[in-house]
């Protein structure tokens, strides 16, 4: 059974959320502070973590911090609904997604189940290692490297190179970006492909010819440049 921690100072909000995934088949550890929620986010323990922004002792913020400065779990945010301060600082420090509150356990149910099946193996053969210049992906493990430099990508930054690359040369558009990496359909508004990519580039640093591999293809969408 998948293992989820939900940390959240609106308890009651927390169990009937919790009681729903419980259901869903997961199983649920809720922390209602953000110091207790910290503290088990850094166990170890669970395959996901869900943390609100807005909490006592330790921000949801302040905790996606500590955990980016040790481990790729995976996080969803659960922010302020409109506060795009908010969920635009949290995607920058490494969050995989966000749900705006107030919100529905069936919405955040399908949020966490999309990036689980990314961080999974989802086909039943080997995938072969992708490599497109300095740049080489291996599926099976989730990993990839620059330059023979193994990335820190969290599960959502890795699914989207991981698209851009698999088509190289070729413009990809945000809704297919959103489908294929993010599990969702493209929202309005909606600017986490941007914060992710701009992630991305930092962590690719620029080609020799001083340029970002990923491009923006203006109305298009984006593309990963080859060689």
């Amino acid at each position: 059974m998948t293992r989820l921690l939900l940390v959240d100072d609106d308890v009651e909000l927390a169990t009937m959320l919790a009681d729903y995934l419980n259901r869903e088949g997961f199983s649920v550890e809720t922390a209602h502070d953000g110091r207790v929620g910290m503290e088990r986010a850094l166990s170890g323990e669970f395959a996901l973590a869900v943390l609100d922004v807005m909490m006592p002792l330790k921000s949801g913020i302040d905790i996606l911090n500590q955990i980016r400065q040790r481990s790729n779990l995976p996080v969803v945010m659960l922010t302020a609904k409109g506060d795009d301060a908010d969920r635009i600082v949290g995607l920058e420090l490494g969050a995989d997604d966000y749900v705006a509150k107030p919100c529905t356990a069936r919405e955040l149910c399908a949020r966490i189940r999309a990036i689980l099946r990314r961080v999974e193996a989802t086909t039943a053969g080997p995938r072969e290692p992708i490599c497109v210049g300095e740049l080489v992906i291996t599926p099976e493990t989730r990993l990839a490297t620059w330059k023979g430099v193994q990335l820190e990508l969290t599960s959502t930054e890795f699914s989207l190179l991981e698209v851009l690359a698999r088509n190289a040369g070729q413009t990809v558009s945000k809704q297919e970006l959103s489908a294929e990496g993010l599990g969702r359909p493209l929202a309005k508004f909606d600017r986490s492909i941007e914060v992710h990519l701009s992630r991305i580039r930092e962590k690719l640093g620029p080609r020799e010819d001083g340029r970002s591999s990923i491009q923006t293809v203006h109305r298009r969408g984006y593309v990963y440049l080859r060689g």
